[in-house]
């Protein structure tokens, strides 16, 4: 590896055999990034920033034809193993995808989301990438845009991260991208429904047509890339749950 070459490590939450990861890691190469892929080794969508399990326990691992590292757990993981040197020299910065489906809105549970925002609690800065499609066509599109949002992630301060979400089109039928604000956690497309036996299920339904139009949800379909920059856990300023309690167990 070149000195001046990036260090990028490729994750996500579809598995490290996933197309769309395949088509990030070949973008990263072909930006002239060292890449290193690092990945669950089957399906861990859904499953946020977990780490479950991971103090004291061995973690299992393999590796693919192509090189690629598939691991016995989830983003989250996969990124604090390669931060703290499980499998070389530790990354420069996280790219996770391509994830296949959008991540819009409450994002909360997302494991490609996780990853990026694990790099930022880690010190690094992070991009998520997701295509508006469960079985994409054009997975090129989301990975060229993931190569020139990385070019601009590299200029900011560390421990920045970025969502971004891209229609399933042609790279020449892109509108452009916007910001975008995530939309309401009421526009959700969960439900509960009930099982035959009578335990609860989460189910997804179809929404009716977004009527704000500034929000991921409406410009995704719109046939914008959306970018929304994103933090992790932090504090908010304001005292005054510490002064209520103080009130009561001061001496």
């Amino acid at each position: 590896m070149a000195p001046e070459q990036l260090r990028v490590l490729v994750t996500n939450d579809d598995g490290y055999e996933s197309l769309g990861i395949q088509a990030l890691a070949a973008a990263m190469e072909d930006a002239g990034h060292a890449v290193q892929v690092v990945a669950p080794w089957d399906d861990q969508s859904g499953v946020g920033s977990s780490r479950a399990g991971m103090i004291g326990k061995a973690i299992s691992s393999k590796v693919g034809e192509n090189g690629f590292i598939g691991i016995d757990g989830t983003p989250a993981l996969a990124v604090t193993l390669a931060r703290l040197g499980a499998f070389g020299p530790s990354p420069d910065v996280v790219v996770s995808g391509i994830n296949n489906g959008h991540n819009i809105g409450p994002i909360l549970h997302s494991g490609t989301v996780a990853a990026a925002l694990t790099a930022s609690s880690q010190g690094l800065s992070g991009l998520a990438i997701s295509i508006d499609s469960e079985q994409p066509r054009y997975v090129e599109t989301a990975a060229a845009v993931a190569a020139e949002a990385l070019s601009w992630l590299l200029e900011q301060p560390r421990g920045t991260v970025i969502n971004v979400n891209v229609p399933d089109v042609p790279l020449t039928e892109l509108k452009g991208a916007r910001w975008a604000r995530l939309v309401p956690y009421e526009r959700s497309r969960l439900v509960l429904q009930k099982a035959p036996t009578g335990e609860p299920i989460v189910g997804l339904v179809l929404r009716e047509p977004p009527t704000e139009t500034d929000t991921d949800e409406a410009l995704l379909l719109a046939g914008y890339i959306t970018v929304t920059p994103i933090t992790g856990v932090g504090e908010l300023p304001g005292d005054s749950a510490a002064i209520h309690l103080s009130t009561t167990f001061t001496n």
